[in-house]
């Protein structure tokens, strides 16, 4: 249990090296998912890490707890897929009453939704990310290697019933397969308020040509400027890594985010913490810290472990670099 005498104000707040104040922990609770999206892990799958390197949802919690003593106020909950993962509500539900937490949102494929999207929202989840990379049957079966994309828009259907803001939808725009679609799915917003959001192609696994996938935000805000017409919106989420664009009179809004063509280092709030317990400052970032020992030395000691990660957190990470620093990895296996 954690011990109250090493807490610390709940007005606390965090600031790395570089000046960028770091409030929002992105915390993976597994490395399994029932989808293999071909940008998150090679054809032939990955080896799940074994039971006993997952951390156990007490662990994950203390974490969380010491993150928002810390200053941190946004937890998003990850995977893998992080609805496959037994007793994740229960979970949830502890996470949305940690004192000076103001945000609980939830990264999902949206496969679960129409079964657990009410309880979803009961345990205290505010908001929901859900990636959804095509909406013709046949490309998402293609890019997901088997998934079904009506269960997928029937758990958005299911979010809205249970009582959730409109969704975020995470694009992953991929030359020759999906990137003819960004028009339809920015006329999403025209009658609802979603957001859609456009995200470049990222060489997480170092795949030789690789760049041949890969769409830069210009091209796409390019594509929707030639359909509609954009308004710049102000930042409204502090250091968000999209910029923001509405089309004249819609519902919704439209997100560009540009991890490789133009980097939003400068302004990242996050830190993550892989389902092994690797805290990271920085996706691509080469190493990290095993928190399974600090879990074990006590509160005092996890904070710390977690303001070095965040304090040292690096400038910017070497996208595009052609001899990159970073080991190739899935996706699943980091949180995303």
């Amino acid at each position: 249990m954690p011990d109250e005498s090493e807490r610390v104000p709940s007005f606390a707040s965090l600031t790395d090296l570089e000046g960028r104040r770091i409030n929002y922990l992105r915390l993976s609770v597994t490395d399994r998912c029932n989808l293999r999206c071909r940008y998150c892990m090679p054809a032939d799958g990955v080896p799940w890490l074994p039971h006993e390197e997952i951390l156990r949802f007490e662990e994950l919690e203390r974490i969380a707890r010491e993150a928002v003593a810390l200053g941190l106020d946004k937890v998003r909950v990850t995977g893998g897929e992080p609805l496959v993962r037994r007793g994740v509500i229960g979970f949830l539900a502890r996470l949305a009453a940690i004192p000076g937490l103001h945000s609980l949102v939830l990264t999902t494929n949206g496969v679960l939704l129409p079964q657990m999207g009410g309880d979803l929202r009961r345990a205290g989840v505010q908001r929901l990310n859900v990636s959804l990379d095509s909406m013709r049957p046949a490309t998402f079966a293609q890019i997901t290697r088997g998934g079904s994309l009506q269960q997928v828009l029937d758990g958005i259907d299911a979010a809205e019933a249970a009582g959730f803001p409109p969704v975020k939808i995470n694009t992953v725009v991929m030359r020759g397969v999906n990137d003819d679609e960004v028009v339809a799915f920015a006329a999403l917003t025209l009658r609802k308020a979603y957001t859609v959001r456009f995200i470049e192609y990222m060489p997480t696994m170092r795949e030789a040509h690789w760049n041949s996938s890969w769409v830069a935000g210009a091209e796409v805000l390019k594509k929707l400027q030639q359909r509609y017409s954009l308004e710049p919106l102000p930042r409204t989420e502090p250091s968000g890594p999209a910029r923001y664009f509405r089309i004249a009179g819609a519902a919704g809004k439209i997100g560009i985010i540009t991890p490789v063509s133009n980097h939003f280092c400068d302004r990242c709030n996050r830190i993550r913490v892989t389902a092994s317990g690797i805290a990271k400052g920085c996706l691509f970032a080469a190493g990290g810290i095993d928190l399974k020992p600090y879990l074990r030395q006590g509160n005092k000691a996890l904070r710390e472990a977690l303001r070095q990660i965040a304090t040292h957190k690096p400038a910017w990470h070497d996208l595009p670099n052609p001899q990159p620093q970073y080991a190739p990895f899935c996706m699943a296996a980091i949180g995303g």
